[in-house]
């Protein structure tokens, strides 16, 4: 049996406000040129298809074609579930019809638990879920937690097992000891969401989504894919890609990473303000890529933001190494100058020179409304 194992798609994604649509498109191409080569066995998709449940119309239009272009053309079977990011009620749409042309796409627990068999190999795709869902459907209040639900929920695959079989669970969800990114949105409490990598030891191999780290796990048999491409600045130095796993008739398992690289990549850049725009500097990079630059400077630099863009359009954020050198280094008005300027104008000149670019209108109208009600309370006597 041999797949490839991807995840994290998150079509529709935006980086600081770019689109990156045609470089996702890129990405796909480059796996699908391998699955072809590699004559896969299947796809397996573990989560996280889109970027947010209600996708723009621009983002279901891609997935669309990406999938058409698997299973239809190329006829590869998919395996695939939704992950947090997705809407389930969206994505079951259609799931008796995909099932005919071996598009198997799970979205609830209970299809999870039964297994899509593909040669000599049982897949239980199960999609994420938070414990409530699993206490619903097994009608055990007892399943508070994520570690507990999925004791249960590996306890009734495990009855399912086929002993002949390669067993292969596709999962969403965060296995203890893993290492996420900024880019991983989901918010937890206390660890509540983590789930024990002992659970699944009776599986040949664990596809997982949701962290996009390849190499977020070290154990052999349980391993996320990463995503196909960067999607934060924490993710720059992290090589993206997918898996190909081959499960061996002798029992061994064969795990080859593939690297992707889409036309422009995401990349941080450091220095100093007048090295970074030089040309010197420039014309031996990529000035298309998506740029973030850290900046050693400690004095203020007028229009930073726009003078960066005109050397590197993509250019997605900036930020200071040295706050506290920049501080100590302002060139300060006198007290009388600061005195006849109104808080407001203050406030605006130090976002600027901290940040790097001007307040926005809808910051500006917030700060107004702060500054009118401290005002008001102070006319009040508070």
């Amino acid at each position: 049996m041999k797949f490839i194992h991807t995840a994290d798609w998150h079509i529709g994604k935006r980086v600081h406000g770019f689109q990156l649509l045609a470089e996702q498109q890129e990405v796909f191409q480059q796996m699908l040129e391998v699955a072809i080569a590699e004559k896969v066995d299947g796809i397996v998709i573990a989560g996280d298809l889109y970027d947010r449940a209600v996708p723009p119309s621009e983002a279901v239009a891609l997935l669309n074609q990406m999938l058409v272009e698997l299973n239809i053309q190329h006829q590869f079977p998919i395996l695939a579930i939704s992950g947090n990011h997705d809407s389930p009620t969206r994505l079951e749409t259609g799931g008796p019809w995909y099932e005919k042309t071996n598009f198997h796409l799970h979205t609830k627990i209970q299809q999870g638990i039964q297994p899509v068999v593909i040669g000599n190999t049982q897949f239980f795709l199960l999609p994420y879920f938070e414990p409530i869902d699993a206490r619903l459907y097994f009608e055990d209040q007892q399943l508070v937690t994520h570690e507990l639900a999925m004791q249960r929920v590996v306890e009734e695959m495990k009855a399912n097992f086929e002993p002949a079989m390669n067993h292969v669970l596709v999962a969403h969800l965060f296995v203890a000891g893993s290492l996420r990114t900024e880019s991983e949105t989901e918010v937890t409490i206390g660890g509540l969401d983590q789930v024990s990598a002992h659970l699944f030891r009776d599986f040949d191999y664990v596809a997982l989504g949701h962290l996009h780290d390849p190499n977020a796990t070290k154990k052999e048999t349980l391993q996320y894919s990463g995503t196909l491409m960067k999607f934060s600045v924490s993710e720059a130095n992290q090589q993206k890609g997918f898996k190909l796993i081959e499960l061996m008739e002798d029992g061994t398992l064969k795990n080859k990473f593939y690297p992707l690289q889409p036309s422009k990549d995401l990349r941080v850049i450091e220095g100093y303000f007048a090295d970074l725009i030089a040309p010197d500097f420039y014309n031996n990079q990529k000035q298309e890529d998506y740029i973030y630059v850290k900046l050693k400077d400690t004095v203020m630099i007028p229009n930073a933001m726009n003078r960066l863009r005109e050397v590197y359009p993509n250019v997605l954020g900036m930020e200071r190494l040295d706050r506290s050198g920049l501080l100590a280094t302002l060139n300060r008005p006198t007290g009388e100058v600061l005195q006849k300027k109104a808080p407001s104008e203050l406030f605006k000149e130090y976002y600027q020179e901290v940040i790097g670019e001007p307040i926005s209108q809808k910051q500006e109208n917030l700060l107004n409304e702060l500054l009118q009600n401290l005002d008001s309370k102070k006319g009040e006597g508070e």
